[in-house]
């Protein structure tokens, strides 16, 4: 299976993103991984949220393939523990060609990307920045793969 995940606009931390490659590099040895970043919209001060989530939203289903399995990373997603998140990565694993994970931008998803979405996960109830959400999420998906082979990353 291969992941991806799919985001809007360059990870402008320094720090976030040595965290990000070093997260990518290790995911690399227990699957096909890589990040796919969408360009940010430049001038948007002069449209709504709603247009900037819609053309958001359509550079976003360009990248998505027809039999991808779509995961939208939204605060109202399912919640799990990092062990019931390696068996949810598991079952897709068995399932999916491609799982696809999807961060939006600041004002989140446009309809059409909700209506294309497989599902949705939360990865907390509190509120991280776009640029952070980036590090947590590759960081929970290499826990995953250890957790999943056995290794001793996670503490339980």
């Amino acid at each position: 299976m291969k992941t991806i995940l799919l985001l809007v606009g360059k990870t402008q931390n320094k720090i976030f993103r040595e965290g990000i490659d070093d997260y990518t590099n290790r995911i690399k040895h227990y699957m096909p991984f890589s990040i796919t970043a969408i360009p940010e919209l430049k001038n948007t001060k002069n449209i709504t949220e709603e247009q900037q989530k819609q053309r958001e939203g359509e550079l976003i289903l360009r990248e998505i393939q027809p039999a991808d399995t779509v995961v939208l990373l939204d605060e109202h997603g399912s919640e799990f523990t990092s062990l019931k998140y390696a068996d949810w990565l598991t079952q897709k694993q068995n399932t999916a060609r491609r799982l696809v994970f999807v961060i939006g931008g600041p004002y989140g998803f446009s309809q059409d990307v909700y209506a294309r979405a497989n599902e949705k996960i939360s990865l907390s109830r509190m509120t991280f920045s776009h640029q952070m959400v980036r590090l947590i999420f590759t960081e929970q998906l290499y826990r995953a793969c250890t957790i999943i082979k056995g290794e001793p990353y996670h503490h339980e």
